[in-house]
């Protein structure tokens, strides 16, 4: 490697791309609205950045003075050497490092922020923090401790590098990572399990992002930090002079970038939907240690690496090939993934059932004999009922988060040929309630978001059901004034929707209470059932004030005697919400937020009982209760 100083190795365009990317990043793009708010519109803005232009304009000169005249390594600190002492020059450096650390956990921020935007459960759950009026979240941590993983690495493996420059030590690295990614679908489930396990005593709020991310970082931030050495080990291996450097770095630099993107996209829309995850973890790092093995086939030397490496990898592909993360339920009858869920079907004599939670919680059923559910759809079933003056078999329904078709079914085997129509975001949930829930074939079903889909139609309803759950809880999409003013503006007169609310807490401003107040500033006529046996709650909501009367009308007519002592007991127990002041609006919907409370209340109360154990008699009792 050439050592003169005066040899030209980066062109203008080089030293313009390398400042630009050490400048712009996520968290310049954010503030960037912030700053134009805050300077009263683009153009202040605009004029600001010109003043600040100016002012650094002699600074930068300085900067081109002092570089020719000091050709080394260490920029201010060097300069600050040069015009005063080694003192100086030791606090500028380390301030300058210092100021570079502190830049990570901003841009952790502003990296969850932007995440936000595209996947709002990113911050679901309380914050933790604020730093400057900044609410920091638990992602927020995850995603730094990410970041400082991969710049540990960084750091690691250009020291590495620098005292032994052979590639064998580096492809070693890759390899280890390669067989930790292997074993995740092997043992992965079992640290989920266990983490769960011992935070489940301890730990009173927002268990399931705690237990996330304790799981994520004992999954993910060592195979992270050995992968985080690779790119600064292959500067060093490539890079042969001065004169090429730039165009070195600058093609890893675009490699990195590249692999970056196929690494994001590739197993979010391609691999997990049409494999899942366990082998999208597998094709991964089958790709790794191929890398690996071809280096040291190259190099003729790691045979034993090679040897050890591919048989774990192929025993990996063995005992983690599987979709299936509950281990312990032999009897489903399907099991798998889809860009947004996990799915489990499961069957008995009387019904199909699906889930999107391994542990708990039934999202559609099917019952094979007839009859109704024991369910929420049962109560539902009122909402036809309460629309007048039409005939319940002629009305127009929708159902927003069709599921597998739980409602339309029932609602056709009860009264007669409904023109039913739903909507479902997941494509695989649909082609599911065809094989295996019976869902009539001329039930149309719209892959789509329900909320674009009324943004997109102009048909009216009789009825709306709106049942769309992102697991167990509610798009804040469709939990806003906007949301419902669009859902009434699609009803027919006198028509009627119907919300299923899947988790009732007891406490002041909960989830259902943000909810059914939302509704009640939209609809003049709102009423509530509370679902026996289980946690649900079903709202009615009508422009029409005799709803109640014209369900109670309906139910002396009905013919079923099962169906007619449902709708009597949805009549008499139904009660009209009182309006009060905790809205939701496009603008500010916490439904993640609220839904973890009650979760973790759901935790609690589940798991007191063994809580008491465990303090009375320690591990050895809860074993023996267990």
């Amino acid at each position: 490697m050439s050592n003169n100083p005066e040899t030209k190795g980066l062109s203008s365009f080089d030293f313009f791309t390398i400042g630009f990317g050490a400048i712009v990043g996520v968290g310049w793009a954010l503030s960037l609205n912030n700053w134009m708010a805050n300077s009263g519109g683009p153009i202040p803005a605009a004029i600001g950045y010109l003043m600040v232009l100016v002012i650094l304009t002699p600074v930068a000169l300085c900067y081109c003075e002092l570089t020719p005249m000091l050709p080394v390594a260490g920029g201010g600190m060097a300069f600050a050497y040069r015009a005063f002492n080694e003192t100086v020059s030791f606090i500028s450096g380390w301030a300058a490092f210092g100021a570079f650390v502190s830049i990570i956990p901003w841009e952790a921020i502003q990296i969850t922020d932007v995440l936000g935007y595209l996947i709002p459960n990113i911050k679901a759950g309380d914050p933790l923090y604020q730093i400057a009026g900044t609410d920091v979240y638990l992602v927020t941590i995850i995603i730094g401790t990410i970041m400082i993983a991969m710049a540990l690495g960084n750091i690691y493996g250009g020291k590495s590098a620098d005292k032994s420059p052979n590639p064998d030590k580096l492809y070693g690295r890759i390899l280890i990572a390669a067989i930790w990614i292997a074993l995740i679908p092997v043992v992965g489930k079992y640290i989920i399990l266990g983490i769960s396990a011992l935070l489940i005593f301890t730990v009173s709020n927002n268990f399931l992002i705690i237990a996330a991310f304790a799981a994520c970082m004992v999954i993910f931030v060592f195979p992270l930090f050995l992968l985080g050495t690779v790119t600064p080990s292959l500067v060093k291996y490539s890079v042969d002079s001065l004169d090429d450097s730039g165009q070195t770095v600058g093609t890893l630099g675009a490699f990195n970038t590249v692999g970056s993107i196929i690494g994001t996209f590739v197993p979010t829309f391609v691999t997990i939907p049409a494999v899942g995850t366990s082998i999208t973890f597998l094709i991964f790092s089958g790709i790794l240690i191929l890398l690996s093995v071809i280096y040291f086939i190259c190099q003729h030397t790691g045979k034993k690496k090679i040897a050890a490496s591919v048989l774990i990898f192929i025993l990996c592909c063995g005992l983690g090939y599987s979709d299936s993360f509950a281990f312990w339920q032999k009897d489903l009858t399907y099991e798998g993934e889809s860009i947004y869920n996990y799915l489990q079907v499961s069957e008995t004599d009387r019904q199909v059932v699906l889930s999107t939670n391994v542990l708990f919680g039934v999202q559609s059923l099917y019952m094979k004999e007839g009859g109704l559910t024991g369910m929420y759809y049962d109560y539902a079933m009122a909402a036809p009922l309460m629309v007048p003056d039409k005939p319940v078999e002629d009305m127009d329904v929708l159902i927003l988060g069709m599921g597998t078709g739980t409602y339309a079914t029932q609602c056709r085997k009860y009264f007669g040929d409904m023109n039913i129509e739903g909507v479902e975001i997941d494509e695989k949930i649909t082609e599911l309630s065809r094989e295996y829930f019976s869902l009539p074939e001329d039930v149309k079903v719209t892959t789509y978001d329900g909320r674009a889909f009324l943004q997109a139609v102009d048909t009216t309803y009789d009825v709306i059901m709106v049942d769309a759950y992102q697991d167990i809880t509610i798009p804040f999409q469709m939990s806003s004034v906007e949301f419902f003013t669009m859902v009434k503006d699609h009803l027919k007169d006198g028509g009627v929707m119907v919300v299923n609310m899947n988790m009732h807490g007891n406490k002041e401003g909960d989830i259902n209470q943000y909810l059914a107040d939302t509704i009640a500033n939209v609809f003049d006529n709102v009423y509530t059932v509370d679902v026996a046996g289980s946690t649900n709650r079903e709202l009615f909501a009508s422009q029409h004030s005799d709803m109640i009367e014209v369900l109670s009308d309906h139910v002396e007519n009905l013919s079923d005697a099962g169906l007619q002592n449902m709708m009597q007991r949805v009549a008499d127990n139904s009660s009209a919400y009182v309006t009060g002041d905790y809205l939701m609006t496009d603008d500010k919907a916490p439904v993640e937020l609220l839904g973890m409370q009650v979760i973790d209340q759901l935790i609690q109360e589940e798991v007191a009982y063994y809580k008491d154990i465990y303090e009375e008699q320690g591990i050895s009792g809860l074993m023996e209760h267990l």
